[in-house]
């Protein structure tokens, strides 16, 4: 009874103690719930998003081009046949999927010359296409190929076209040198025919002097005036 009385006595005389000592039990409380929800959104929330991969523009071009090198080679060993194959594999790959990387092979697989499906009207048309395209998708390497190719299928055209303008003047020339030998012949043939004509007429007038000859000398014309 006396230990309740001094505790009795005690409150009474320090009335604020139960709530001092209940606000740091509401603190720590409060703390841990903020610590709780800090950690469970800190183990919820997403992962940053990851970089995107870093392109070696380089390494992709030798690539891409050492792929397309080789099919050209491929294709020069092949005979006619297998070559038609390529070229139709290349087309249909890029009838599939016309990308600008499919188109360039096909352009030069077709401005390829000396093999059986070489078209190289129609591979300056596509070289031309990709070159004058500033979105186009190509590798720099791939973009330097265009230039080159379209420089050589140019110099190949241009004298394919001067040898055949030589081969034309050759074929006149022959024309013409073999006009002149028919002309040259029938002009002899004619120097020919006129001597013989004058021969001829000789002879006629030579024929005609011993007729007339032999008729005054005929015993019945020899009293005949002349």
């Amino acid at each position: 009874m006396r230990r309740d009385a001094l505790t009795i006595r005690a409150r009474r005389r320090m009335p604020g103690m139960g709530v001092a000592l209940a606000l740091p039990a509401r603190l720590v409380l409060s703390a841990a719930l903020l610590l709780s929800g800090c950690s469970t959104a800190f183990f919820t929330q997403k992962p940053p998003p990851s970089p995107p991969p870093v392109i070696d523009h380089k390494a992709a071009s030798a690539e891409a081009l050492a792929d397309d090198f080789a099919v050209l080679e491929k294709l020069l060993a092949a005979p006619p046949e297998q070559q038609m194959q390529i070229v139709g594999s290349a087309e249909q790959d890029f009838r599939t999927t016309p990308t600008p990387s499919k188109k360039l092979r096909l352009a030069l697989i077709l401005g390829t010359p000396d093999q059986a499906a070489a078209d190289l009207p129609r591979a300056q048309q596509m070289l031309q296409e990709l070159s004058a395209d500033p979105q186009s998708s190509l590798l720099p390497g791939e973009r330097t190929l265009v230039a080159l190719q379209l420089k050589q299928i140019g110099d190949y055209l241009t004298l394919e076209a001067e040898n055949r303008t030589l081969q034309a003047d050759a074929t006149r020339a022959d024309q013409l040198a073999g006009l002149k030998r028919r002309l040259d012949g029938a002009a002899g043939e004619n120097a020919k025919l006129k001597k013989q004509l004058e021969e001829a007429k000789a002879k006629l007038a030579a024929i005609a002097n011993i007729e007339k000859s032999l008729n005054e000398r005929k015993p019945g014309n020899e009293g005949r005036p002349k």
